[in-house]
């Protein structure tokens, strides 16, 4: 924890974290988070050791209790003051140290986009461009920790907080989990999650074709030509993506131009048929119905809720 930090304030944002998590984690052991890629884990007694293998990049946190992670042979341990983000198909064995059930053992495991870290990190290195950012990532500790500070606990409790309404879950907890990115990679584990993230990428065709058509929203964007940046056939791109995200291509590719029209009417810099121009839409009254499908709300009626918003801010 930070010295500059209020030691009464992060025990009670603390205290906060651990009754989110027993109010989402009804059951011992695994719980859905109610967000793709989010488990919320309790446990009530110390466990064995068990050996654990993830897919993709994950975000770990621990609110209460603690817990030792053995890596490359290496043994690591985590508890509320500090979070580890571990990397994909990197094996290595868990081993729950401190769990009762008047205090038991709450974290959480979040599923990280590599390209969203991609995203988040572009952006901050427009700011610091460091050459210490450049360096290759040390390869001795394939985990990586850091300390769990107060503006990460807050980043995290408005992500959770913001799932329980379905229009939050939509509308705010993809920005704070942009957020969340945000604080991990500003706590110096800058390089180490790029690099991870780039490598992830290169090995999952999915992120790199969703990395694309963030990138060309203004295109057309068919399923064969997303098919070919991915150097599949159509109909074995379209199973794996539905596999791998939920969703068809299509629907989406829709929700990527919808939630970037979003984001630009709340800038309000462009008119409603530039809008629908930069997110791939030819005709201004079919990207008008689909928007007001989505949210609720025409993008005109949208736009003017958030400028008296901002005006009501200032």
């Amino acid at each position: 924890m930070s010295p500059a930090q209020n030691p009464l304030e992060f025990r009670i944002t603390s205290g906060d974290l651990i009754a989110e998590l027993i109010s989402r984690a009804p059951r011992t052991g695994a719980n859905e988070g109610g967000f793709p890629g989010l488990m919320i884990y309790r446990f009530e007694e110390p466990a064995a050791p068990v050996w654990e293998e993830v897919s993709e990049l994950h975000l770990c946190v621990i609110a209460q209790g603690r817990k030792r992670i053995t890596m490359d042979g290496t043994d690591h341990f985590y508890d509320p003051f500090t979070y580890l983000a571990v990397p994909n198909d990197v094996p290595f064995q868990t081993v729950i140290l401190e769990a009762s059930p008047e205090k038991p053992f709450l974290s959480f495991g979040l599923q990280i986009d590599p390209g969203l870290v991609r995203e988040v990190s572009a952006d901050i290195l427009e700011e610091r461009r460091v050459a210490a950012f450049a360096e290759p990532a040390s390869q001795e500790n394939p985990a990586f920790f850091s300390a769990l500070d107060r503006d990460m606990m807050d980043a995290i409790l408005r992500f959770l907080r913001s799932l329980k309404s379905p229009t939050d879950r939509r509308v705010l907890a993809p920005t704070y989990l942009k957020e969340i990115v945000y604080r991990a990679l500003q706590a110096g584990q800058y390089s180490r999650l790029v690099e991870r993230a780039a490598s992830e990428s290169a090995r999952n065709p999915v992120s790199a074709v969703i990395a694309y058509a963030k990138e060309h929203l203004a295109e057309p964007l068919t399923v064969g030509e997303l098919a070919g940046q991915a150097h599949m056939s159509p109909s074995a791109f379209s199973h794996l993506f539905r596999d791998v995200t939920g969703k068809s291509p299509y629907q989406f590719v829709k929700e990527l131009r919808l939630n970037r029209a979003r984001e630009l009417l709340v800038e309000n810099t462009s008119t409603i048929t530039q809008i629908s121009r930069a997110v791939g839409y030819g005709s201004a009254s079919h990207f008008i119905n689909e928007f007001r499908d989505r949210y609720g709300a025409s993008p005109r009626a949208f736009g003017a809720a958030q400028a008296g918003l901002l005006k009501q801010a200032l």
